[in-house]
């Protein structure tokens, strides 16, 4: 990937304001909302097992997060995936917490068999995801993406899609190419559902850019690039989640291509 790529990636979410059908936890809604219309994309939370297959049918993509899932958003996760495949939408899996517990482990392993588009977690969630230890302290990573690059790659190549690991540096792989995004801030760390907000972004760049791997990696730089621009004007975690928000509407497809990219094949 190059330049070119993240500006043809912006240029594409703002033309096409996509469509994302968030089946999302309940602490993060606002946030992932606003972080989607900020960047170009309308969101919606549509998450009743009875309307979650239909909308994912018409949407132009799926966010699945497990954060705070129960029985009924659980089986409205599951027809929305099977809606998406069938569709043809392409969704994107956040296996939040996952390691740690039980339940939403199995289900996050059940929902594998439906293809994401792209898995986006942090270190410990890929790693338990794909069998490789991991489980780390609720939302919070014991370990680094590069410690996750490896079941990474194997879990990219059994679904066929993408791994996105979040961490300092964060990590694109497809199974055979790996991408490593720098930039970003410890601010977003200390801001509730910046990573979730993430996940649905990576969504919508999935569905403008019509390429699994290309959107993954420009969701990453854009969200990396507007942490930066807001940690420099922010005070501390309460005044950087609007500055954030005001970046990520902000930056353009200039800005994205002066995102720290370090491709390895």
């Amino acid at each position: 990937m190059d330049a070119d790529d993240l500006r043809a990636a912006r240029a594409a979410l703002r033309a096409t304001t996509p469509l994302v059908h968030c089946l999302t936890n309940t602490v993060v809604q606002t946030i992932t909302a606003n972080a989607l219309l900020a960047a170009g994309a309308a969101p919606a939370m549509v998450d009743a097992p009875e309307e979650a297959a239909d909308f994912a049918a018409v949407a132009s993509a799926v966010l699945v997060n497990v954060g705070t899932v129960h029985a009924r958003t659980a089986e409205a996760m599951r027809r929305a995936a099977r809606s998406a495949v069938a569709a043809g939408t392409p969704w994107v899996l956040d296996p939040v917490a996952v390691g740690g517990l039980v339940y939403r482990t199995e289900l996050a392993t059940e929902l594998l068999e439906h293809r994401p588009a792209v898995v986006r977690g942090n270190a410990s969630e890929v790693m338990a995801l794909a069998g490789a230890g991991g489980g780390g302290r609720g939302v919070d990573s014991t370990a680094g993406a590069d410690a996750a690059a490896p079941a990474a790659a194997e879990l990219a190549r059994r679904t066929g899609g993408v791994v996105a690991v979040s961490g300092e540096v964060d990590l694109v792989t497809d199974g055979r190419r790996t991408v490593r995004v720098g930039g970003g801030s410890a601010l977003l760390t200390r801001t509730t559902g910046a990573g979730c907000a993430l996940g649905a972004l990576v969504a919508a760049y999935v569905a403008a850019t019509g390429n699994a791997f290309t959107g993954a990696v420009a969701a990453h730089a854009h969200v990396a690039l507007a942490a930066e621009v807001a940690a420099d004007l922010a005070d501390g975690p309460g005044t950087f989640a609007p500055a954030w928000l005001d970046a990520l509407d902000a930056l353009d497809g200039d800005s994205l291509a002066r995102a720290d990219l370090r491709e390895h094949r």
